[in-house]
């Protein structure tokens, strides 16, 4: 009995996976707000009544592809503002961390660089409440550092989500060079590196 129904829990868990690839490969020419539940099911190849034994709605299968998108990257997030080794030694990792993420899951960047502004509501809250998480973990991060002696709370969170908010910036970037040339991607490397060292410049001297 067990097993019958760890086969059917595993069925319905690749076929929920299903909806969430289809939707993704849908979304890279349009909105959320513009996906029908019929494009989807039809991707698929199931019947629209199967697509609510898993989402409520597409804005339901938005956010689940938000939590797909970001829910990961946590890790990462917090690697990029960690005090291991000094200022350039940071910046040139975050750069090259959020250049990998960009390459291996273009799709994903691109449905949060749209969504994150997009006409589904909940969805925009889903993108906020994952960011604004980021920003809790990087101010923790942040904190260790020996720099962050005297900084108040409310500045460790503003400053963390500027790096978020940089991070977001990069990632755009990268994403546009995606399919450009080599001179180009240098460039957004450069510029990259730029504004992470400008971050940090005006962070060293906040104190002041």
């Amino acid at each position: 009995m067990s097993h019958t129904l760890g086969i059917r829990q595993a069925q319905k868990q690749k076929t929920r996976q299903a909806f969430l690839d289809a939707a993704l490969a849908l979304l890279e020419e349009q909105s959320l707000s513009s996906l029908g539940l019929r494009e989807v099911t039809r991707a698929v190849g199931v019947a629209p009544t199967a697509f609510y034994r898993h989402f409520r709605s597409t804005a339901d299968l938005g956010v689940a592809l938000v939590d797909e998108a970001l829910g990961s990257l946590h890790p990462m997030v917090r690697t990029t503002v960690s005090t291991t080794g000094d200022s350039e030694e940071r910046i040139a990792r975050a750069v090259e961390l959020i250049a990998r993420h960009v390459a291996e899951y273009p799709a994903h960047v691109r449905f949060i660089a749209r969504e994150r502004h997009g006409g589904v509501q909940i969805v925009r809250e889903a993108i906020r409440a994952q960011l604004h998480r980021f920003a809790e973990e990087v101010r923790a991060e942040l904190a260790k550092d020996r720099e962050a002696e005297g900084w108040s709370e409310d500045d460790l969170l503003m400053l963390a989500h500027l790096y978020v908010d940089q991070m977001l910036i990069t990632a755009s970037l990268f994403l546009e060079a995606l399919e450009a040339p080599e001179d180009e991607r240098e460039r957004v490397t450069r510029l990259a590196t730029r504004q992470l060292r400008l971050i940090a410049l005006g962070r060293t001297h906040w104190l002041d």
